[in-house]
């Protein structure tokens, strides 16, 4: 496969180090901010093209991987789609549901496909847990919650876009923590309504949350609690929490670090204690799950098939994400 990336800023860096591990080639780059994208080109081998548009247009490239902040998607997208080439997103996929139900129409109209990089999905503690709920092994499933209590440096909002609600969408809960309500939404099922709390700039000076927290009702029955948060100091392991009636499982970081199920027989559970975090530094993470969400999109590309982590998912993600933010601006429950 033959990429594209639109945007050269740090997780670009990390896209192209999984792309070169997996034997894809990064053709091409741009970036507004020109001298970035020029040294993002020579590091990584690849063309530089001042306009994104050009690059959308390349004829060496065979999809484009969009590393931008979350306000610039619907853009690319249909640019993408003029040019008939498949096109991934970074997470959130937009700031806001209208643009997102946008992107999935653009990309539905011109046949092409549409991702958005959701990599826990592709944890190997995250696969084990859909194959072992899909066979049933901890029972009914009595609640469901995901604990996100990082910390962000002042640096980290020096820039003004920075936990803007223009151009992030959001705070704590759109940028760091929608990756785990959308591993509860792939394990657990939809969400019925749901109540939320935020604090506005509690610790940090940005426009938005760096303090929330939830509680939902899946349609399944189970409930849940989402915490997000960018304001505790040092910064802890992020966590996802299953409890059903036949026992608990724990992912700590990108592993499962627990597994107590009563009388429990099948797969093996992949116990690990090594787990990678971003809990203070944002590029902590594991190149694995993005080099497998990448193989993925190139087979879902190869044959014609829905990727793992697509636009609809990407949509039900941020649906739940704008609907906790609408309960915390109203301060009701909000019914999805």
């Amino acid at each position: 496969m033959r990429v594209g990336i639109i945007g050269t800023g740090a997780i670009a860096h990390k896209h192209a180090r999984a792309y070169a591990n997996i034997g894809y080639q990064v053709v091409a780059c741009t970036d507004f901010h020109v001298d970035s994208a020029r040294a993002f080109a020579e590091r990584y081998g690849c063309e530089f093209v001042p306009d994104y548009q050009d690059l959308c247009q390349h004829p060496g490239v065979d999809y484009v991987d969009v590393c931008t902040f979350p306000e610039f998607r619907l853009e690319a997208v249909k640019c993408c789609a003029e040019a008939n080439k498949h096109v991934q997103v970074q997470k959130p996929m937009a700031t806001n549901l209208e643009t997102a139900r946008g992107m999935i129409e653009t990309a539905c109209n011109a046949g092409i496909h549409l991702g958005v990089v959701s990599q826990h999905r592709f944890d190997d503690s995250t696969q084990f847990l859909r194959r072992a709920l899909d066979e049933g092994r901890l029972g009914k499933i009595l609640e469901a919650d995901a604990y996100v209590k990082w910390y962000r440096s002042p640096a980290y909002y020096s820039r003004p876009i920075k936990g803007s609600w223009k151009t992030e969408g959001g705070g704590a809960l759109i940028i760091q923590a929608i990756h785990q309500v959308d591993v509860l939404l792939w394990l657990i099922g939809g969400i019925q309504e749901l109540f939320g709390y935020w604090q506005i700039a509690a610790r940090h000076n940005i426009e938005s949350e760096d303090v929330l927290a939830a509680v939902m009702k899946y349609q399944c029955g189970a409930t849940g609690v989402v915490q997000a948060s960018t304001a505790f100091w040092p910064g802890h392991t992020e966590r996802i929490e299953i409890h059903g009636t036949k026992g608990t499982a724990i992912i700590s970081g990108d592993k499962l670090t627990a597994w107590q199920v009563e009388n429990d027989s099948g797969e093996p559970a992949p116990i690990s204690y090594d787990y990678a975090t971003a809990a203070t530094d944002p590029m902590a993470t594991a190149l694995a799950p993005f080099e497998r969400q990448f193989i993925d999109f190139g087979e879902a590309i190869r044959n014609g098939r829905r990727p793992l982590s697509s636009g609809q998912d990407g949509y039900r993600a941020l649906e739940v994400v704008t609907a906790i933010y609408e309960s915390c601006r109203k301060g009701c429950v909000v019914r999805l």
